[in-house]
């Protein structure tokens, strides 16, 4: 069955779930199409948002059977210098904080095409990465990273043990809002630990999610969008704590969990707590702040449909810069199709020639820009707005601009 669901909170099972957004029906978001014959048959599924009352869990309780969604992929983390440079620090970061060297041990989860765990290696830490997607395993193992092509989970966690030995660290990074069963997705990779190492997980952060009115990074990929209040919670259930919590500012702002056994690390940290008092302060613990979310999403998809129509009207040319999967739920939910937007351009050589899912956008490189030189580029991939911006200086001295959509329209 591809499409399947929930009846209660994937967090704490209860079914206290309320849902406050409603996105419509929508096709998978990296399901990009290769030819226009393949337009009348393109799938959608619901893409409504639930609040758990319970345990302040944001998610989806639409579940896509995750081998439709992952065994082939086509998002590959390796075509960012914003990401390489973070990459980088976040590599330095975990092994100053666990003290590793060559006898150490990091698994990563969805380890992509590899260049999380390059950063490791280049420290002398051992690494293994397990990776889904077919394709993209095999990149890494192009690059010389040990890859295996599983889904996690304890049942997985528990024969890399017997392979490959307990881990210093467990890593996984933009995977945990993907998974359906957290809870067991946390245990396999308790288990996996050595009985002092740490899960280190990487997450868009729910406070910024709303702050930002980051509706388009909904999409059928990922389930959960998380606070720390319902990280907490989670580990929690399955022994688990919260020893620090990070922010950093990737994929509009992001937090980096590291939690460990309780029995190792008896306590939540201090901080996290604290830090978890303060959602409450801010409403993330309130339905009606989800409410006023969703009316703040409706405002923003009449503007931006607007300043689009308008430039149209006034004659002027519009291009995309990207084409990620954020960007294919707002054009679907904006219903921005090709008369406002005839094409998007994109580094990815997996996306270039391919049509965007829903709205049906062709994918250009980027060297279309100059060659067409659009009086306007809507970034879509606005979490890379100033790295996008610095590389297309050129575009911008001819007369250029840009569109920022989030959270309100801007033209810079």
């Amino acid at each position: 069955m591809v499409h399947s669901k929930r009846e209660t909170c994937r967090g704490c099972n209860s079914k206290h779930l309320h849902r406050f957004l409603e996105l419509g029906p929508q096709p998978l978001a990296n399901s990009f199409l290769a030819s226009e014959e393949e337009f009348a048959n393109e799938a959608k599924f619901p893409l409504d948002v639930y609040f758990c009352e319970s345990c302040s869990l944001v998610q989806l309780l639409d579940v896509i059977d995750p081998a439709v969604l992952f065994r082939n992929y086509i998002y590959v983390t390796g075509t960012s210098d914003t990401i390489a440079r973070h990459n980088k620090g976040y590599a330095s970061t975990v092994v100053d904080f666990l003290n590793l060297t060559k006898d150490s041990l990091v698994v990563e989860v969805a380890s992509n095409d590899g260049s999380l765990l390059k950063c490791y290696q280049d420290q002398g830490v051992k690494t293994l990465g397990i990776e889904p997607a077919v394709n993209i395993a095999e990149m890494a193992r192009s690059k010389g990273v040990e890859t295996i092509n599983e889904f996690f989970n304890l049942d997985t966690a528990k024969k890399i043990r017997e392979s490959h030995g307990a881990a210093d660290a467990v890593v996984g990074n933009n995977v945990f809002a993907h998974v359906d069963q957290t809870r067991d997705f946390l245990q396999g990779g308790k288990y996996l630990l050595k009985s002092n190492g740490l899960v280190i997980i990487e997450i868009p952060y729910l406070g910024e999610f709303m702050k930002r009115l980051e509706y388009d990074t909904v999409y059928h990929e990922h389930l959960c969008y998380f606070s720390i209040t319902a990280l907490i919670r989670l580990c929690d259930e399955v022994g688990m704590s919260i020893v620090r919590v990070d922010h950093v500012p990737v994929h509009g702002g992001s937090i980096r969990m590291y939690a460990g056994s309780e029995e190792h690390y008896p306590e939540h940290s201090r901080e996290v707590l604290n830090s978890a008092g303060n959602e409450v302060k801010d409403g993330l613990t309130s339905l009606a702040t989800y409410m006023k979310f969703a009316e703040d999403v409706e405002h923003q998809r009449k503007a931006i449909y607007e300043l689009l129509s308008g430039l149209k009207e006034q004659g002027k040319t519009v291009a995309g810069y990207g084409a990620p999967a954020k960007g294919n739920t707002q054009l679907n939910f904006c219903d921005i199709d090709t008369k406002l937007l005839p094409y998007t351009v994109d580094k990815s050589p997996l996306k270039i020639g391919l049509f965007t899912p829903g709205m049906h956008i062709p994918v250009k490189p980027v060297s279309t820009l100059l060659e067409d030189q659009p009086d306007y580029v809507l970034i879509l991939a606005w979490n890379f707005a100033d790295e996008i911006m610095g590389q297309q200086q050129e575009y911008r001295r001819r007369g250029g601009k840009f569109i920022i959509p989030l959270p309100e329209p801007k033209i810079v």
